[in-house]
């Protein structure tokens, strides 16, 4: 799997092929399995149908790399609106951003002086905003910036630690000392071998050993998987070590497993679903198809056929 993700990934980023994807009826059915609409009121109105079955949300508008100040302003208006209607419409505010939509291109400072101004509203509406991983090349610099923004904020931030960077023990190790907030994820840009396992059991048993690190000694761990194994791994070490289904949670992506979410908060367990939404929905989308070959090969044939 982990293999043929890199050349999926090359595939789809040419822009014929994204054309052809956004043109095609064939695809609109994946789109909407994967992203909840193109604007707010869409992401809101997903967020309530599932708060009304007893889970919780994070939202996403979907973005990355913005070029210019302006652009990341206008990012940091967004979130500040996120933030604030969640709460209006009486649902947790609680978003997910990419720092690169803050304009980490640009500078460490620009994205983190961003990140003030969001985690200050966070901090109003009783918040919470989670600092979302990239590609390796941004690792060190996220992390780094989220311990600052931590120090400040430690209710109102968290990150993303990616079990198949190699890096990654170390990473959850500088989160648990400091108290903060990890969402763990297997992780799904294409690496190279040098700074990521590339194969399969390699990152799912990183994913477990990090999920018993976490559960153990982390502050309120979200356990981000879809996989039986790891979530049958993850019940079996919070029983084992006696953690409580109130001290963390299962996090879920939208459209993904919606009877495994319901089966886990029926159960007993807190279960949080990640809502992305917006016009830059292709990038996501992409690695969202490339998790599976079976998708990709799928939208492929589609494409020839058409």
């Amino acid at each position: 799997m982990q293999l043929l993700r890199g050349p999926m990934l090359a595939l789809a980023a040419h822009p014929r092929v994204e054309g052809l994807v956004r043109k095609s009826g064939f695809s609109r059915g994946l789109v909407r399995r994967f992203i909840a609409g193109e604007d707010l009121d869409a992401a809101l109105g997903a967020a309530r149908r599932i708060a009304d079955q007893g889970l919780t949300t994070t939202l996403d508008q979907l973005g990355e790399n913005v070029a210019t100040a302006d652009e990341a302003r206008t990012a940091v208006g967004s979130y500040v609106e996120i933030l604030r209607r969640m709460a209006a419409a009486g649902l947790e505010p609680n978003i997910s951003v990419k720092l690169t939509m803050l304009g980490l291109d640009l500078g460490d400072d620009v994205a983190r002086e961003n990140m003030l101004r969001i985690l200050a509203v966070a901090r109003e509406v009783a918040g919470f905003v989670r600092i979302d991983m990239e590609g390796s090349a941004y690792t060190e610099r996220t992390i780094a910036i989220t311990e600052a923004l931590h120090d400040w904020f430690p209710a109102e931030v968290g990150t993303v630690i990616q079990s198949y960077l190699r890096r990654s023990a170390d990473d959850v190790e500088r989160m648990i000392r400091r108290n903060a907030r990890v969402r763990l994820v297997k992780g799904a840009y294409a690496e190279p071998a040098a700074v990521a396992f590339q194969d399969r059991r390699e990152v799912d048993a990183a994913y477990d050993r990090l999920s018993a690190r976490l559960l153990a000694g982390g502050t309120y761990p979200a356990i981000a998987t879809h996989d039986p194994a790891l979530i049958r791994a993850a019940k079996d070490h919070a029983a084992r070590l006696g953690i409580a289904p109130e001290r963390w949670e299962f996090q879920m992506l939208y459209g993904v497993r919606r009877d495994e979410q319901a089966a886990l908060k029926a159960a007993g367990y807190r279960v949080r679903v990640y809502v992305p939404y917006g016009t830059q929905w292709y990038p996501y989308f992409t690695r969202r198809i490339a998790e599976r070959p079976a998708n990709a090969l799928f939208v492929l044939r589609q494409l020839v056929s058409g």
